[in-house]
């Protein structure tokens, strides 16, 4: 989806005027599609309800990874998105936004993930490096290789592991499972919007799965990556000992992949809009209804 340019890039606007540009310049309100997957974590952490303060840190350190990574990805590549149509008017290359305007927000999203991880344990604390430096880095990947793609989708996947820990103090292999589940599901969002983009990553000399086998592929890729993500959310059920809600959860979210595939084709991407990311917000939701309504009743 193209990102409408307001105009020709010149002067920037004054630093209050650049500050009111800066949440939908990483899309703030997308944190939407990763908040349900660390909150399922968190649920399943608790067993039930989780404290106040860990519900609340727990959100806070969502948003903080979500905005420096945003951020470090919009500044690396703001480059190639002023040479790509599609996201030449997104706010760095028209200069709404500049270079330092980003950078500062990275850092105030690593310091936020940071004091957050502080108030929920040491092991959260103590691994806050290296998810930020993951976050921060894995925009670089697309450089060199086209798993670019299933390299967003871990990025995402840090959501039900690190929420795990912020509760219990420890990772066990019930969240690496979830995780698992998101890096699968994230990543097939990743390669399939990125179709959009075949022309200009080869021609720039970018990779991805669809710039590497095609439109085809990289459908089928995606497909094959969902139906993984699909089985590993049935085995953590099975494996758990979850309730039937959770697969009612799993069915409204299985229902919402099949739709995307209804959506878009590959040969045809015209309706990769707001309906093709409200799918995606969905297939999370139901993801996390069912969690809640497994351990909450």
């Amino acid at each position: 989806m193209t990102e409408a340019m307001p105009g020709i890039a010149g002067r920037p606007e004054s630093l209050p005027g650049r500050i009111r540009h800066l949440p939908d310049a990483i899309k703030l309100h997308e944190s939407l599609f990763a908040l349900p997957f660390a909150y399922a974590g968190m649920f399943l952490a608790a067993d039930g309800m989780p404290t106040a303060g860990q519900f609340v840190w727990i959100t806070v350190a969502m948003v903080g990874a979500r905005t420096l990574g945003m951020a470090a990805n919009r500044l690396i590549d703001r480059h190639i998105d002023a040479r790509n149509p599609r996201s030449s008017g997104r706010h760095l290359p028209t200069r709404r936004l500049l270079a330092s305007d980003m950078a500062a927000l990275a850092i105030v999203g690593l310091a936020v993930l940071t004091i957050a991880a502080w108030r929920l344990n040491t092991l959260a604390l103590l691994l806050v490096p290296v998810a930020a430096a993951y976050l921060a880095v894995y925009p670089l990947t697309k450089r060199f290789t086209y798993l670019a793609n299933p390299m967003l989708g871990w990025a995402l996947a840090i959501a039900p592991s690190a929420a795990w820990i912020g509760v219990r103090g420890s990772l066990g292999w019930e969240p690496v499972v979830l995780s698992v589940a998101v890096a699968m599901w994230a990543g097939s969002f990743d390669i399939i919007y990125h179709a959009q983009d075949i022309e200009f990553h080869r021609s720039a000399g970018l990779h991805s799965v669809a710039a590497r086998f095609g439109a085809g592929g990289a459908f089928a890729a995606a497909m094959a990556m969902d139906v993984a993500a699909a089985a590993a959310l049935i085995a953590l059920g099975f494996a758990m000992g979850l309730p039937w809600p959770f697969y009612v959860g799993l069915a409204a979210a299985g229902l919402c992949l099949c739709l995307k595939y209804v959506l878009v084709r590959p040969d045809d991407l015209s309706r990769m809009g707001a309906s093709f990311f409200r799918i995606n917000a969905c297939v999370s939701a139901s993801v996390l209804g069912g969690v809640a309504g497994s351990v909450l009743t």
